[in-house]
C-alpha cells in the first residue's frame, strides 16, 4: 500500500501531511503503508493506492488511477485520521 500525499510545491504542506500521516498509520498499527510527498506536476507520473492533498489540489487529480482523499482542513489530525480510516476500510485494507 502506498500513500501518496501532494499539495503545489510538494514541500510544506504534503510534508507536514506526511509526517501527520505517518504518525497516525503508527497509531493504528500499519507498518506496511509506505508514505511519501510531492509536488502536482510529479505525482501526476506517479503510481499510488491513494493519492491525498487539499481540496484545491485534488481538483486537479485527473487521470490518477488510484483512491482518493480531499481534506478540508490539512491541519486537523483527528479529521485526516478519520478520513484515512474510512477510505482503507473503503478499500477493505483495514
Amino acid at each position: 500500500m502506498k500513500i501518496l500525499v501532494v499539495c503545489g510545491s510538494g514541500l510544506g504542506s504534503s510534508f507536514m501531511m506526511e509526517i501527520n500521516i505517518k504518525n497516525i498509520l503508527k497509531e493504528l498499527n500499519l507498518s506496511n503503508v509506505e508514505v511519501e510527498h510531492t509536488d502536482l506536476s510529479s505525482a501526476k507520473g506517479m503510481q499510488a493506492d491513494i493519492y491525498m492533498g487539499t481540496r484545491d489540489i485534488t481538483t486537479q487529480f485527473t487521470g490518477f488511477k488510484g483512491e482518493i482523499i480531499s481534506l478540508d482542513n490539512m491541519i486537523d489530525k483527528e479529521y485526516m485520521k478519520a478520513q484515512l480510516v474510512a477510505k482503507l476500510k473503503e478499500m477493505k485494507f483495514i
